[in-house]
């Protein structure tokens, strides 16, 4: 009864005051006539428009000060089913009595407007004077008031011990806590109290808590394979913000934008996981790229729930029926939030973190990954200096070169020439047979035979588990029938998307030639893409390098002997290329992947170091290679003697291969060391921005 008897007097009480529209109007007219007469163009009935003054004093739909005169008052009053508001066919309730009262005293009052209170900036609070001696019991004392409402008087010691230990730790108080607190008579007891929940640790979690919620965290990625994922760290991050006061306008630019910042710190780009805690997807038959844009769309929702107190989702698909929101706002802002280098899928296969993605290295972490690095840098300027200090054996080498040309370090040559139950045999010899699957068929190759790929079948070859920091090289013939949108020509790794990838590829992409090395596909990898397109119906040869530095510039791409002319794709390869199952070379296929449909190989060779100019043409045209090598020293092009000293370098000299295996030792430590590095989702701006579309209806296929 005393509830009900409250409730009253608030309802006399708020009778009395002046309607505000955002408080008491607003929502009737959002719940009732937005849909039809609100901002959103394309739904908007009769011409008229109730979300803004100057469309609802059209046609007198209101007519300020005059309730009597106002079209609105009226519709909602008839009877009459053919002019009631909201119509009968919207399914919408009709207005209340309450309802129907709050719209005749506005009009009375002037129907004044008010921006959306999202709009609005918060006013400093005047304190009214009252007999309360804090600010707070102030101001709550002066709303009461009018009420004819009272403070309640002071709860005893324990019950508030007990209220503000939960509130700013979370956590009961102790046995020992409650009985201190009770005895101690100092007048300042109480903000002593106050004082020592707020430098708890258990502050900075209780208050993290409410923001959590808001980031969507969580420690798995949802949907159907919910696996786990450590973004930890960021939770960390945001209880240490709150324990040591970060001022709020600094923790909010963080998690937005901390990669964007000058020289951010490490913290600053952990802040920007804010942006990642969405849901992820892995599960097999899922699109890439309505995944990616469901992700992005998340974000914006996030951003506008967390900073601006709106809710966008009906932005997605039309302009929002409600709120002041075009469709096309919604995508300028889905801009901002979409130019980094992500995949729609994560790796179901491989324990990869989704790119971008961060290192978390502690202060001695990052004495020893600087050391390390160091000592790649200083390998790599030895064997520098070991080139420039080989000119003069160089020299002297070139005027008694052999003509024999050695191609050093050669694992496998598999020519198809010969096909024994279903192995092919290494022409090099020894155990390490390829397999053919499926309905794979011999045909006639560029020399002998080659194999013809259904696109759904490998040959499975038994090695090629490099390591991104290993020199390594393959040499193939291949021939497509048509210019591929995509096709594997060979692999080594467990799967597309859901392995992301990770190991090495040859593909051909839009009819071009594509060579990478990947950890995590997009933002972990390196990879070089032809500027040409790939001769159709004859064939080709192709030779592909990796030097092991892990850089985009340490792969090379050689078509019919020559150096190919080639664009740089990615360059960010930091983890490792192996692990995920599927250790070996698959040709032509790969799990939920386009295969080489149609298309033949021929001589495929594999070698355990990054081939030379001169080699790669040789397995290409043998002879050709050897009469540049015969060539007389005063016909030599300087071209010509790059390649030959390359060559030299590389299988004559004794001092360089030593330097060169210094180097591949120090860049082997160093991809152990950041192997075991963990790292974390984030946010790390492209460098040029992805073009953004307005999606018909939100489909991420439908672009306007």
């Amino acid at each position: 009864m005393a509830l009900a008897m409250a409730f009253c007097e608030s309802g006399s009480a708020r009778a009395a005051e002046p309607v505000r529209y955002n408080r008491d109007i607003r929502p009737i007219l959002s719940d009732k006539c937005f849909f039809c007469h609100g901002f959103d163009e394309e739904k908007r009935e009769a011409g008229l428009r109730l979300d803004v003054r100057e469309g609802a004093l059209k046609k007198n739909a209101i007519v300020p000060g005059k309730p009597e005169k106002s079209e609105l008052l009226k519709r909602v009053l008839t009877k009459d089913p053919g002019d009631h508001m909201p119509p009968a066919k919207s399914k919408l309730a009709s207005l209340t009595t309450g309802e129907v009262e709050l719209l005749r005293r506005w009009i009375a009052e002037g129907a004044n407007y008010e921006a959306h209170w999202a709009f609005v900036p918060l006013q400093p609070v005047v304190v009214p004077k009252t007999p309360a001696a804090l600010p707070l019991d102030a101001l709550v004392s002066a709303g009461l008031a009018p009420r004819k409402l009272k403070l309640q008087p002071e709860a005893d010691r324990s019950t508030l011990l007990r209220r503000v230990s939960f509130d700013l730790t979370g956590l009961p108080p102790t046995p020992a806590e409650v009985d201190a607190f009770v005895k101690d008579a100092s007048p300042d007891a109480y903000e002593r109290l106050v004082d020592r929940l707020l430098a708890s640790p258990h502050f900075g979690e209780r208050m993290a808590v409410d923001w959590l919620d808001i980031a969507r965290y969580a420690d798995s990625y949802g949907f159907q394979v919910d696996r786990e994922r450590e973004v930890w760290p960021w939770r960390d991050w945001v209880i240490k913000s709150f324990n040591e006061n970060l001022p709020f306008d600094k923790f909010v630019t963080a998690q937005l934008a901390g990669d964007l910042l000058q020289h951010p710190t490490d913290d600053q780009i952990l802040a920007t996981a804010f942006n990642r805690l969405h849901q992820q997807e892995t599960e097999g038959g899922s699109v890439e790229e309505e995944y990616r844009v469901e992700y992005v769309v998340d974000r914006v929702q996030t951003f506008a729930t967390a900073f601006l107190g709106l809710t966008f989702e009906c932005a997605r698909c039309h302009d929002h029926k409600y709120d002041p929101i075009a469709q096309k706002e919604f995508y300028g802002i889905f801009s901002f939030f979409q130019n980094v280098d992500e995949a729609g899928l994560y790796s179901f296969f491989t324990p990869s973190v989704p790119t971008p993605a961060a290192m978390q290295l502690d202060a001695p972490a990052k004495e020893k990954l600087a050391a390390l690095e160091k000592s790649v840098r200083d390998a790599e300027q030895k064997l520098s200096a070991t080139r420039k200090a080989g000119k003069d054996a160089f020299a002297a080498w070139l005027k008694t070169r052999p003509d024999e040309l050695k191609i050093p370090g050669e694992l496998a040559r598999y020519t198809f020439d010969a096909l024994t139950g279903n192995k092919f045999t290494n022409a090099l010899g020894g155990t390490n047979s390829a397999t053919l699957v499926g309905e794979n068929k011999l045909v006639p190759g560029h020399s002998g035979q080659a194999v013809q790929f259904t696109g759904d079948d490998p040959v499975n070859l038994p090695l090629g588990n490099f390591q991104r920091h290993e020199p390594f090289s393959v040499s193939l013939w291949l021939r497509t029938p048509d210019v591929k949108d995509r096709a594997v020509v060979f692999h080594r790794s467990q799967a597309w998307t859901d392995a992301a990838s990770r190991g090495y590829e040859l593909l051909i992409e839009d009819g071009r030639l594509k060579w990478s090395l990947i950890h995590f596909w997009p933002g972990n990898a390196i990879s070089i893409r032809a500027t040409t397109l790939v001769p159709t119906n004859a064939w080709t040869h192709v030779v592909v390098t990796s030097d092991g530095s892990s850089r985009a510039d340490g792969l090379r791409l050689f078509v019919n002997g020559q150096p190919a002319s080639t664009e740089v794709i990615k360059d960010n390869l930091t983890k490792n290329i192996t692990g995920g199952g599927h250790d070996n070379i698959s040709l032509a296929e790969r799990m939920r992947d386009r295969g080489f449909k149609g298309g033949a190989i021929d001589d495929f060779r594999v070698f355990g170091r990054a081939l030379t100019s001169l080699e790669a043409a040789a397995t290409h045209d043998e002879a050709a290679a050897k009469i540049l090598l015969a060539k007389a020293e005063v016909q030599l092009s300087a071209n010509e003697r790059t390649v030959l000293e390359d060559y030299f370098l590389s299988t004559v000299d004794a001092e360089f291969p030593k330097q060169l295996a210094a180097l591949k030792g120090a860049r082997a430590e160093l991809v152990k060391f950041a192997d075991g590095v963990k790292e974390i989702m984030v946010m790390r701006e492209l460098p040029q921005p992805k073009k953004s579309y307005v999606l018909w209806r939100g489909e991420y296929n439908q672009r306007r």
